[in-house]
């Protein structure tokens, strides 16, 4: 319940979009004892488990660059093994390991020489037994990574194998035996400076607008599709507002026009992250243009209406049943 438009946004990202405060603690303290625990493998004589780069692994993805919402459900990492003598070619886009000269624990894994990233993520998966309140772990959808699952916690740890090359990039699987290079440094950087040159303020719009496309938009877009989207708008205008109603409306103005273009990859890698259809593009354009007219509405009713009521049910048109109610 809320008296003012202020007030109901604020409880909205505090109960209802952002990550509750103690389960956020709880899980970089999980963590963080999940990498002591995953810095051991190498060392238990039973597992040849391939050898770990510490120095090089990273955390990556929404909790870590701290655009993730509720409920936490998994924590993304990069487990970074060392070569070992191993060698890297490029051919169209797709990386090869090669193991000729590598250590046993790389040959091992490897197909006529070859390193086979399945086999590196299945020795992952079953490496996983090994840690201590394992429930359980699988692979991930996309062949990309090994989801672990602990006895004590709601979210899952998606673990990806990598190699650190002499380009300062990062290999990782690409589903299909093979490596495809990637660097989530680069977007971690690109939220972090973009926030911080824009008065702190982004990090919160990128949560609000992430409910919005999951609850309440026509398509849901990819997290990180979505959150390029959000970062290409704020970059576009010179000052995010202090007041997040406004900077909400015009990104759904954005959204309508901005859907139908190329969404470039900030680490040159991937190309036109926006795949979607032309049709779900419509769709999310129309859908983009209603919020945007309702937030109008909203924003009349509240400053030149001064009917706070009005406003507050405005808001929940676009965001649903959980923004908060006029008390």
């Amino acid at each position: 319940m809320a008296a003012t438009v202020n007030s109901a946004f604020e409880e909205f990202n505090k109960n209802v979009v952002n990550l509750d405060p103690d389960r956020t603690s709880k899980a970089i303290s999980s963590r963080d004892w999940l990498w002591g625990q995953l810095n051991k493998l190498d060392s238990k004589e039973n597992l040849n488990f391939p050898f770990k780069y510490e120095d090089k692994h990273i955390k990556f993805g929404s909790f870590a660059r701290k655009t993730k919402i509720r409920e936490l459900d998994d924590i993304d990492l990069m487990f970074c093994l060392t070569a070992n003598g191993a060698t890297y070619t490029l051919y169209s886009s797709t990386y090869y390991i090669n193991t000729p000269n590598a250590g046993s624990r790389l040959k091992n894994l490897s197909d006529n020489d070859i390193l086979n990233s399945r086999k590196v993520v299945n020795k992952l998966k079953s490496a996983l037994a090994e840690v201590e309140h394992y429930k359980s772990a699988e692979l991930h959808s996309r062949g990309e990574a090994a989801t672990l699952n602990l006895l004590t916690y709601e979210w899952v740890y998606d673990i990806v194998p990598c190699f650190y090359t002499d380009t300062e990039l990062y290999l990782i699987p690409d589903g299909n035996g093979n490596w495809k290079a990637t660097d989530p440094r680069i977007d971690q950087n690109l939220v972090t400076e973009t926030n911080q040159n824009y008065a702190g303020r982004l990090l919160q719009l990128i949560r609000i607008l992430k409910f919005w496309n999951r609850h309440n938009s026509s398509f849901t877009l990819s997290s990180y599709l979505f959150e390029q989207i959000v970062i290409n708008f704020t970059k576009s205008k010179t000052a995010l507002s202090e007041w997040i109603d406004i900077n909400i409306k015009d990104f759904f103005s954005y959204l309508s026009t901005y859907i139908y273009y190329a969404v470039n990859d900030p680490k040159g890698i991937q190309g036109d992250l926006n795949c979607l259809t032309y049709e779900q593009r419509k769709s999310i354009s129309e859908k983009a243009k209603w919020a945007h007219d309702k937030a109008v509405e909203a924003i009349d009713a509240e400053i030149k209406e001064k009917d706070q009521e009005k406003a507050i049910n405005k808001w929940r048109e676009i965001f649903g049943n959980k923004y908060p109610k006029y008390e």
